[in-house]
């Protein structure tokens, strides 16, 4: 089982679904775990299955945002190619992104938020957006708070807009009021949240379904 399985199903899907196949990522993974088992050789693999899932997550959303990005002149570039970059030599382009996303330490360094994908204008290498996508918020939405007020603290780097993209699978954000601290988290200590998923969502300023990510990408950038 493979990212390109996972796209395989994924466009199964959306020759069913249409503009709406975002609300069924959830469903992607479930047509593909037994798969998965069938193809894990090892004692434990739940463990395996949920390293899977995180991972390819990221690479899912990836795929599906990456067209229209690209359509608005902006580029996509996952988080780990840049942290990755030690002792590998990056393109002149990619090295001004990352340069462009450092968090200044101090006498302790620079050093690289902890996200996932990074929209940056290839013309100028200047960060737009960067998100993190988990499955489920427990995972890092208090890091992500973290992350969106460092950057939020320099001069250069506090336009860039800190997201959260995820399916919600606990149900964290169900619900603006009573909102639970995830919630809570997303809509004080982020620049929002986009939610894949067949759930009724209490949605607001900061948290929205997924198919309106793009348009709010083009009242930022354009």
């Amino acid at each position: 089982m493979t990212i390109e399985d996972l796209i395989t199903i994924y466009e199964t899907k959306k020759k069913k679904f249409g503009d709406q196949v975002y609300r069924h990522i959830s469903d992607v993974f479930i047509e593909a775990k037994p798969q998965h088992k069938a193809d894990f050789k090892g004692k434990d693999h739940e463990q395996s299955w949920r390293a899977f899932k995180g991972k390819n997550l990221e690479k899912l959303i990836e795929h599906i945002i990456v067209d229209e990005v690209e359509e608005l002149g902006l580029e996509v570039v996952n988080g780990n190619s840049l942290e990755r970059s030690k002792g590998k030599k990056l393109s002149e382009k990619l090295s001004k992104v990352k340069r462009n996303l450092l968090i200044d330490y101090g006498e302790f360094g620079s050093h690289l938020p902890d996200v996932d994908i990074i929209i940056f204008n290839p013309k100028t290498s200047d960060v737009v957006a960067v998100f993190s996508s988990k499955v489920t918020l427990r995972e890092r939405i208090t890091q992500t708070g973290y992350w969106k007020l460092k950057l939020s603290d320099d001069e250069a780097t506090k336009h860039i807009k800190v997201y959260f993209v995820t399916p919600d699978e606990d149900g964290t954000l169900t619900s603006k009021s009573p909102a639970k601290k995830g919630r809570a988290i997303v809509e004080v200590d982020t620049d929002g949240s986009y939610i894949l998923s067949k759930a009724d969502i209490e949605v607001s300023d900061k948290v929205k379904m997924f198919d309106q990510f793009i348009d709010d990408l083009k009242k930022i950038y354009l």
